[in-house]
């Protein structure tokens, strides 16, 4: 088990190691596994990296992210460009159906809307967006279209968990609400959480992943 100071310097490596961030501009603080993350930064897409270097590093179990984005004046765009910029992406963007999602963009802030098929089409939307010059933040509110749930849902879950990792997986527990699939139970990693959570939402008829799932480091 890693002390908080080890945590604080094996973060603060990653983030030194990772090209995509200037780790001069993010403060680090460890308590109990948890990191928080503080600084400002000069595009959302490294806000963004930053956190997924901070979830890389083992022995972490919750990253508190207090960063905010201050556009350099390089990066600062009219919310009209950035809108243009956003929907072309999406017409050259093979996986995202780019006449069902809408734009709207407020202060360098980009809401997303409309309705998609499948989870992975929403997420490409939003990481379309994320590294546009220009954005400062995402909310995306694209629902998943609502369809009736195959039988044995929650068994097809478990089945497609145990195929990318059996060891983890007989420490999870799925169930169903609805078209929400709740994930409880522990994992080793952070890689091991977010793969958990993409198999659920590879789900036909899952429209919410609740993922609870706890990273524990095991010794």
């Amino acid at each position: 088990m890693k002390s908080d100071a080890q945590l604080k310097t094996d973060v603060t490596h990653e983030l030194e190691w990772d090209p995509s961030i200037n780790a001069t501009h993010v403060g680090v603080a460890v308590q109990d596994g948890v990191v928080t993350l503080t600084g400002h930064l000069d595009t959302f897409a490294e806000k963004y990296a930053i956190e997924r270097a901070a979830q890389r590093v083992e022995g972490v179990h919750a990253v508190a992210v207090e960063l905010d984005v201050k556009l350099a004046p390089s990066h600062k765009r009219s919310d009209s460009e950035v809108a243009m910029a956003a929907e072309s992406m999406f017409k050259w963007h093979a996986l995202i159906p780019a006449e069902r999602i809408q734009v709207r963009v407020e202060k360098g802030w980009v809401s997303l809307s409309g309705e998609v098929d499948w989870e992975y089409q929403r997420a490409a939307a939003e990481r379309a967006v994320r590294s546009l010059t220009g954005v400062v933040g995402v909310d995306n509110n694209v629902r998943l279209r609502v369809v009736a749930l195959p039988g044995n849902i929650s068994t097809r879950i478990r089945e497609a968990l145990a195929r990318h990792a059996e060891r983890e997986a007989r420490h999870i527990e799925v169930t169903l609400k609805g078209s929400s699939a709740v994930l409880e139970g522990r994992v080793d990693s952070w890689a091991e959480r977010n793969a958990a959570q993409g198999a659920a939402w590879s789900a036909p008829g899952v429209t919410m992943v609740v993922n609870n799932l706890r990273v524990v480091n095991t010794p």
